[in-house]
């Protein structure tokens, strides 16, 4: 999937009046099948009128992208502490875009974000990497309306097609990130809808369960009375 994808799904004239676009996210382990996910999700909602739009990170076509696809590749080697303000500054660089695509719209719909950024530099046990510190430089970046987490254990993951084939691709170190991951949904703001789904299911199980879970959300954001603003991440609870 190109990172962010502009034409697949050209501008269609929407039934009803829209107050903005959506923001969903779509977080989860390595190889939980987010990717294919996301794209049925977009057809999906293309297909009942919404206009859409899909971002992925890391984004590895800006020069900041380049060089953490180099770190991810395994082809330089970095400091923890920089690496994770690279992914946090790769997700600044696009945070206009969401912002300006949401006020025109534009569902977007977002593979990995900033929770996948707290998750694997906290997952390091690095002392100096608390959660309160990785998630600092990610406060202010617009919040998504909805997050659903596909989860799946690592040991299923690392059956799947190409587990293994970048840096952060090993069981035990899924396994923390797991854990991490859940614990950061349970913290998310209120006003934030999550969702956990098992991952191990049929891919159209999956499919129709995330459906369901972002679409009240959608209705509500797009066509609602609330007329509810783009939010913006607070800082991050202390576990």
């Amino acid at each position: 999937m190109t990172s962010p994808t502009r034409d697949q799904w050209p501008w269609q004239q929407p039934a009803r009046p829209v107050n903005r676009g959506g923001f969903i996210l779509i977080e989860g382990l390595d190889r939980a099948g987010k990717t294919t996910q996301v794209k049925r999700l977009c057809d999906k909602l293309y297909s009942l009128g919404h206009n859409i739009k899909t971002l992925r990170f890391p984004d590895r076509t800006s020069p900041i992208g380049l060089m953490i696809n180099d770190y991810l590749q395994n082809s330089t080697d970095m400091d923890d502490h920089a690496i994770h303000l690279l992914f946090s500054a790769n997700r600044w660089e696009r945070a206009k875009w969401i912002n300006d695509n949401i006020m025109a719209g534009y569902t977007i719909i977002c593979d990995r974000y900033y929770l996948s950024g707290i998750a694997y530099s906290v997952a390091k046990n690095d002392s100096s990497l608390t959660q309160e510190w990785a998630s600092a430089p990610d406060i202010g970046l617009p919040c998504p309306d909805a997050i659903v987490f596909l989860d799946i254990s690592p040991e299923e993951g690392q059956k799947r097609a190409g587990f293994g084939t970048e840096k952060y691709e090993k069981k035990e170190f899924q396994q923390q990130i797991r854990k991490i991951f859940l614990q950061l949904l349970s913290s998310i703001p209120y006003d934030t809808c999550v969702q956990i789904i098992d991952a191990g299911q049929s891919t159209s199980t999956v499919e129709n369960q995330i459906f369901d879970a972002i679409n009240v959300v959608l209705e509500s954001t797009l066509f609602g009375l609330s007329k509810k603003p783009i939010g913006k991440i607070p800082p991050c609870k202390k576990q």
